[in-house]
């Protein structure tokens, strides 16, 4: 029987052990671990006869199992196996908070603090005066109270466990009620109806999607119910004939029946972002100021630090939440709290906040400011790639991560095109490149937003359109 082309360019393709004798791979092997480097090569050989035995088309030839392109295919794979897959990136998109870019970028400050110490032990749990062990969170605690005023604070790993921990701790197989109009859903299917079932409370729903009233959580309140739940929307908004009970009224509702208020906050105001130009986002301190008895929000959104969960409030609440089984699963690491202290530390000088804190320094950026940048860039684009056509236009951003979602942020944008090149093409090599744009699409043409970039970070864009065309 006739062998058919592809079979016999099966046959071609070269042994492992032949490439790994070969002077190339000797080369490498100074470098890298055998077993990694022949674990590439496996792959490129097992990738090139999935692609054989897929032409139907007669695409692959000769040249495609020569030992020097398999060779050239496992390169690339280690490479790709032995760089850092989270590195950095430059946000060219005008959504400041990025969730797929690591939401907030940490001050400076705050990384060059913790560089040196992180290459050695931290007092993380430690008790400097006794030398006993510590409940880690309680380290950072004096200034969450401090920039609140709660009486009491801890940290999670997230605001969604820290939801999920408050509810076990202090309504585990009890009733709490909450507006129908605030059973939220939001990335990576948090919905708020589940989270009442693993922490074992029973949610009761009250009020319509659109308006919600007192009255509406007075009938609702049962021998079995152990808290009110406000949730603030932040990823959506529910605009026109719409009606909300404020905190305080919530509060005092809840302590003249003997249960307890819990406000989940969310991205997690601790400045009025008026003064950068925004629409006013319910503070932590107004809140606890309103009569909350906890409060949860984020430390990587409005904050701007790491991830973390923290929740805030009166000492009796935030005692029995500490003592939770669910504490200890949910705890947040050396790295979070050194981030968040630090951080933190930054909300008591609001001068020193603006100017040091990358998230309010992007929000404040004034459009002259963003206008030069832009010129910049499409300067330094036009010499790098001087096939592309460019224009600098106005465009919106946004804060992002559910944070603000209808507020749009006025913007400066370089939009390129590239003749014989779709957009989608474009920006993926832009991501692919060493510096690892990352841009947006619209209307066939690749957009780089200025408000999201450091003036330093104008060249290597540039550079990245240059490498890329």
């Amino acid at each position: 029987m006739t062998a058919t082309p592809n079979q016999a360019l099966l046959r071609k393709l070269p042994s492992i052990s032949d490439l790994l004798a070969t002077e190339t791979v000797q080369g490498w092997l100074v470098e890298y671990p055998r077993e990694l480097v022949a674990y590439c090569l496996r792959d490129a050989v097992n990738e090139l006869r999935r692609q054989i035995l897929a032409d139907t088309g007669g695409r692959c030839g000769a040249m495609h199992v020569s030992p020097e392109y398999v060779l050239e295919q496992a390169y690339l794979l280690l490479i790709d196996r032995t760089r850092p897959h989270i590195r950095g990136a430059i946000n060219a998109t005008g959504i400041i908070l990025h969730t797929g870019l690591g939401r907030a970028v940490w001050p400076s400050r705050v990384v060059d603090s913790m560089t040196e110490e992180l290459k050695g032990y931290v007092t993380l749990a430690i008790d400097k005066e006794t030398g006993e062990r510590l409940d880690r969170d309680r380290q950072i605690e004096y200034i969450l109270t401090e920039l609140t005023g709660a009486e009491a604070a801890t940290v999670v790993n997230n605001n969604a466990g820290a939801t999920l921990l408050v509810l076990a701790a202090l309504a585990a197989e009890r009733e709490v009620i909450v507006s129908r109009g605030q059973l939220i859903e939001i990335g990576g299917a948090f919905r708020l109806p589940d989270v009442m079932e693993q922490g074992r409370a029973r949610m009761m729903e009250v009020g319509t999607t659109n308006r919600t009233h007192l009255r509406d959580y007075e009938k609702a309140i049962t021998e079995q119910t152990a808290a009110i739940l406000r949730v603030h929307p932040s990823n959506f908004r529910v605009v026109g004939f719409t009606a909300e009970v404020p905190a305080a009224e919530l509060a005092g509702l809840a302590h003249a029946r003997g249960l307890v208020f819990i406000d989940d906050l969310g991205a997690g105001a601790l400045v009025d972002l008026t003064r950068f130009g925004l629409p006013h986002e319910p503070t932590v301190q107004e809140s606890l100021a309103a009569g909350a008895d906890v409060v949860l929000f984020s430390a990587d959104k409005l904050i701007g630090a790491s991830q973390g969960g923290i929740i805030v409030g009166k000492k009796e609440a935030i005692a029995r939440i500490r003592k939770h089984p669910l504490a200890r699963a949910l705890r947040a690491d050396k790295t979070c709290l050194m981030a968040l202290e630090r951080t933190l530390m930054l909300f008591r000088d609001p001068e020193l906040l603006a100017r040091e804190h990358p998230l309010y320094r992007m929000l404040s950026t004034s459009p002259e400011k963003l206008r030069n940048r832009a010129k910049s860039l499409a300067a330094a684009i036009q010499r790098a790639a001087p096939g592309v056509e460019l224009e600098v236009i106005d465009g919106v951003g946004y804060l992002g991560s559910g944070s603000l979602p209808m507020e749009a942020l006025p913007t400066k944008v370089v939009a390129l095109t590239m003749p014989g090149m779709k957009a989608v093409e474009l920006a993926r090599r832009l991501r692919f490149d060493d510096a690892c744009v990352c841009a947006r699409i619209e209307q066939e043409r690749v957009l780089l937003d200025v408000r999201t970039m450091r003036d330093d970070e104008v060249a290597k864009a540039a550079e990245a359109v240059g490498r890329v065309l």
